[in-house]
């Protein structure tokens, strides 16, 4: 069994688009719900007022064998500097993915 959910949400007078999609799957005894999310912002800016925020990694993995689970999170965040027909334009994004797994609910009645 899977599932897939996508969403496109793009809001062009905001300068905004939102991606996000999940995927929840049944295999070989092992339950998996992977989820990945982006989203960027574009604003005009003048050369003189360019803000450059740090970029930014967090990674997260759990492993829990008692209660037979596994989990894996990243964030990125960032920010690009664009110019387009001599206009100063500042993107800044974000992406993030988790990916969790657990023992299938078929195979864990079959165990227990």
């Amino acid at each position: 069994m899977r599932d897939l959910l996508y969403k496109n949400l793009t809001f062009r007078s905001r300068g905004r688009k939102i991606i996000a999609s999940s995927e929840v799957a049944d295999k070989e005894g092992v339950h998996s719900v992977v989820r990945r999310h982006f989203a960027y912002i574009i604003k005009p800016i003048k050369s003189t007022e360019l803000i450059n925020p740090q970029p930014y990694l967090y990674v997260l993995k759990e492993r829990n064998t008692k209660e037979k689970k596994e989990h894996f999170f990243c964030k990125i965040k960032g920010s690009i500097l664009a110019v387009n027909r001599g206009e100063f334009y500042q993107i800044l994004f974000v992406h993030t993915l988790s990916v969790e797994l657990t023992v299938s609910a078929k195979l864990s009645e079959q165990i227990g």
